[in-house]
């Protein structure tokens, strides 16, 4: 049996813990944004996570399961050590069950990073971005730092499959930098076929990559583009232990690409040492069979019970296979989020393409019936005018606020 101390002189140690220690000057004063930025950064009203009813986040209301809040408890008493040794082994657990050389995998405190990273690596000025609209944003803002240009391609018949238009984002650029696909897509929920993704990492010039983004993927059965990085392809992966995993203020993610593509990302950025009480609860996680189809079941029967809802009283919703959705209000959208939040019921953000959409992401049995109950009242008032209050001071301070 190999023991810690072998391990941490081979090179998958050698790339988690001996990378530079400082960030490079390309990150200096980059703002990592991330999903809970952007959603408190658009909602209309401050309020505490403990007040109201919050389906703007795409968070999971389930939180960690059983087993990883006993992981949690159970590592406590160590709080004061380190423990490389559990977090490689933790790594090499994900790619043993995925198929992967270690030197694939690289943990992360969630996906958020890695993208940023990933995104200043193979971007630049004269090699840009390219990302569905509307998609995650947290790509562009990256590219924005970079000076990078942003082409965003729209989504594929928007008020019906609404997926990447992937001959349209090919053709968008004959340098691309880099290509964005999250899939299933952030906001819409929908899924992009396996084959189109295939064809756009076989297109691209050797390079450039193409990220696909799998924070979703566990919610629905679309499979996953990990096997291409096992076939040696172009492709980086990014999964995350926020959404199914319920994972999000815990903060665990995963890279996955090959060996030198992971080592020009995270050469850009030192890594701090994971906190061991993610790493505990994120093992746990993957250890539990039950976990991932049962909440993948108890989801899409909420979506669906919405979804169903929201159509029988005539409104457009995207057909999503994740635990969000974009639903159509027929006006301004920021409109209707504002009175909903006056109902201290926070949904989630407008995106300039569909400007007259909301997103909305599902959460328990109780929040959704309130949710319904909200929705029917604000759609049957006038919100025309209604402006969304100034936000929280120190949300004004922050890079985000004009997303308001």
């Amino acid at each position: 049996m190999t023991s810690p101390a072998a391990t941490l002189s081979g090179g998958l140690s050698r790339r988690n813990f001996l990378r530079a220690a400082a960030a490079s000057s390309a990150l200096a004063g980059l703002p990592f944004v991330t999903e809970a930025h952007l959603a408190h950064a658009a909602i209309p009203k401050f309020a505490p996570s403990d007040q109201g009813i919050h389906i703007d986040a795409n968070e999971n209301p389930m939180g960690p399961s059983e087993g990883a809040r006993q992981a949690i408890a159970a590592i406590i008493p160590k709080g004061g050590r380190y423990l490389f040794d559990k977090e490689i082994g933790f790594s090499e657990l994900f790619a043993r069950q995925q198929g992967l050389d270690p030197e694939m995998v690289i943990a992360y405190p969630g996906s958020s990073e890695p993208l940023h990273l990933a995104v200043l690596a193979y971007t630049s000025p004269t090699r840009p971005l390219v990302v569905a609209d509307p998609s995650y944003e947290a790509p562009m803002w990256a590219a924005q730092a970079a000076k990078t240009p942003i082409l965003k391609v729209p989504v594929a018949d928007p008020k019906g499959a609404a997926i990447n238009d992937i001959p349209a984002m090919l053709a968008a650029s004959s340098t691309p930098g880099l290509i964005y696909i999250c899939n299933p897509n952030n906001p819409t929920g929908t899924v992009t076929p396996f084959e189109q993704i295939e064809k756009a990492i076989d297109s691209v010039p050797k390079d450039s990559v193409v990220m696909v983004d799998e924070a979703y993927i566990h919610f629905c059965d679309a499979p996953s583009c990990i096997p291409l990085v096992k076939q040696g392809k172009n492709v980086v992966v990014l999964r995350t232990f926020s959404k199914l995993y319920g994972m999000a203020g815990i903060r665990m993610g995963f890279i996955v690409g090959q060996p030198e593509t992971l080592k020009k990302i995270s050469a850009l950025g030192g890594q701090n040492p994971l906190p061991i009480t993610a790493v505990a609860a994120a093992k746990a996680s993957l250890l539990d069979p039950e976990l991932v189809p049962t909440r993948k079941k108890i989801m899409a029967g909420l979506r669906e019970e919405n979804i169903d809802f929201l159509r029988s009283h005539g409104y457009t919703v995207t057909p999503s296979v994740s635990n969000c959705f974009m639903l159509d209000v027929g006006r301004p959208g920021k409109q209707v989020q504002a009175a909903m939040a006056a109902k201290e019921i926070y949904i989630g953000r407008v995106w300039p393409a569909w400007p007259n959409s909301v997103r909305i992401t599902v959460g328990t049995q109780s929040e959704m019936a309130a949710f319904q109950k909200a929705f029917v009242e604000v759609m049957k008032t006038n919100t025309a005018g209604l402006e969304p209050p100034a936000l929280h001071p120190r949300l004004q301070q922050t890079p985000f606020s004009h997303l308001s």
